[in-house]
């Protein structure tokens, strides 16, 4: 069965996840930003699948601005839902897949910081979690 999705389906898709490495980012501000969302991302290229294919296309059309990380949260978290459960209804491997990588590039992220995650990133990291399993 060939899946095919939309260029909106892409982005929602490419938006959920960059976006929860970037959530974690600015969760993590007073550590490493800059490795977490490194370290988050080199596991987001990792990916196989149809996933991994959609999340190594040009990143064109993604919104990950907002002057605060409530506004991030605002788009990120509704869009993780909105991807696995678009995913379950065309290709529910995929949908297992995807939450598969999100979950690795969150765990990825996490270690960047030394020690293990604080307080915050431990929350960030629930809300992403729970915006995934809501689908």
């Amino acid at each position: 069965m060939s899946v095919t999705l939309t260029d909106q389906d892409k982005i929602t898709l490419r938006t959920a996840a960059y976006g929860a490495v970037s959530l974690l980012a600015a969760a993590g501000a007073t550590g490493s930003p800059h490795k977490v969302a490194t370290q988050g991302s080199i596991a987001l290229a990792s990916a196989t699948g149809l996933v991994g294919h959609v999340l190594a296309e040009k990143s064109t059309g993604m919104d990950l601005s907002g002057k605060s990380v409530a506004e991030l949260a605002d788009r990120v978290l509704p869009a993780l839902t909105a991807s696995v459960h678009l995913l379950k209804r065309q290709a529910p491997a995929e949908a297992d897949n995807f939450r598969s990588t999100v979950l690795v590039a969150v765990e990825a992220a996490a270690r960047a910081q030394k020690g293990e995650p604080g307080p915050t990133m431990a929350d960030m990291t629930r809300k992403i979690t729970e915006a995934l399993d809501a689908a």
